[in-house]
């Protein structure tokens, strides 16, 4: 059978033909291998830097005796744990791997071909990807200040509009809008079209030392707004990333549609003992968002030294505008073992998201930096 005429991609759904794979932070190992650099500090991909909880490792030392097992299916005792943790009702729980998983399941469910979904420019790269593989109409509403502009994805919803992402904080801006906005927002949104608030960096976001003031907490607008699905990851302060945990919070009715497209055993059982020991080390999530906080000063106090503009930030990363196209520096960074994220790709050409880092990395980078700028 003569294959080579086949046009494979002919072959795929129309929403799938024209995706561009996801592009996530390069590896320290393959650095590494590229340039032959042994020591490399990776700043790329928003991720703890202090590690999982150690209670978290001791629960995945547990479970290594069980791993011939199945995971349980229906992740009871994480459920058990974020309903306890959240005062809420394990039916109103969705588990994903990641919280990448519940924006797609949230895009399987409820977005059919022609369908409009609703996000802001420079939002996060998942949103249109989840939409364009089910055949939705992507919608993308201009930023302001590269933060959501509220009032106008509002003002975009038509008839055709079935669901809309927004991020608070956003991912790669760091940018927020605070209660009221979310208020009004929801206020004016029609409750037949399902809103995701994504908040995946939401610890770092509501520390107070962030100064994120006002900001709020999706989770009490659910019993209002039953309209709401709240995303929200374990890759981020809990230092998960490597094992793949996120959550949904929602009305019952909304959790139970996700649930039956989520795919059984989504969630290994390493991932489900691991997060919920670490949902419960409040001290780990402590010294975490406090060192956030500390760094972030500094980041700002350093930038302004170094003359380079940045978008404000209460993430644990902060977008930096270079003052030029940012691809040649982050290829020269990356040459001094130094891995950061460009972000050409949200259309912020000009900017690196960064990391920030534990103080030895932080110190490393900041070198890095005044060394690149100054060739």
């Amino acid at each position: 059978m003569n294959t080579s005429l086949i046009d494979f991609c002919e072959l795929a759904v129309p929403g799938v033909r024209q995706l561009q794979p996801y592009q996530p932070g390069k590896p320290i190992e393959e650095l590494q291998r590229e340039l032959g650099i042994r020591e490399v500090i990776k700043l790329a991909s928003n991720e703890n830097p202090f590690g999982p909880s150690p209670k978290a490792i001791a629960a995945l030392q547990t479970q290594l005796q069980q791993l011939s097992r199945y995971p349980d299916g229906n992740g009871f005792i994480l459920k058990s744990a974020l309903a306890q943790k959240f005062a809420v009702h394990t039916h109103q729980i969705t588990l994903g791997n990641g919280s990448n998983d519940i924006l797609e399941f949230v895009a399987r469910t409820f977005v059919q071909p022609g369908d409009e979904v609703v996000f802001s420019q420079h939002a996060f790269a998942v949103y249109p990807i989840v939409t364009q593989a089910v055949g939705g109409k992507a919608v993308v509403v201009a930023a302001r200040d590269y933060a959501h502009d509220l009032p106008a994805m509002a003002k975009a919803v038509t008839v055709r509009t079935r669901v809309i992402f927004i991020a608070n904080p956003n991912n790669p801006t760091g940018t927020w809008f605070d209660r009221d906005a979310l208020e009004q927002f929801m206020q004016s949104i029609p409750s037949r079209v399902i809103v995701v608030l994504d908040e995946a960096y939401f610890e770092y976001a509501s520390y107070p030392a962030m100064q994120a003031d006002n900001f709020p907490d999706g989770m009490g607008y659910l019993p209002r707004f039953p309209n709401l699905v709240v995303s929200r990851t374990f890759s981020k302060v809990y230092g998960l990333a490597g094992l793949r945990v996120g959550f949904a919070l929602s009305h019952p009715g909304i959790a139970d549609l996700l649930n039956r497209v989520r795919q059984p055993f989504n969630l290994n059982s390493l991932a489900l003992y691991a997060a919920t020991a670490a949902l419960s080390d409040q001290e780990h999530i402590d010294k975490s968002v406090s060192h956030n906080a500390r760094a972030m000063r500094l980041y700002e106090q350093t930038l302004a030294a170094l003359q380079l503009k940045f978008i404000p930030s209460v993430g644990n990363f902060i977008a930096i505008d270079m003052g030029r196209m940012a691809a040649p520096l982050y290829d020269a960074l990356l040459r001094l073992g130094v891995i950061v994220r460009p972000v050409a790709s949200y259309a912020m050409p000009n900017h690196l998201r960064v990391t920030l880092g534990t103080d030895h990395e932080n110190q490393v980078f900041f070198r890095a930096l005044t060394q690149v700028l100054g060739q």
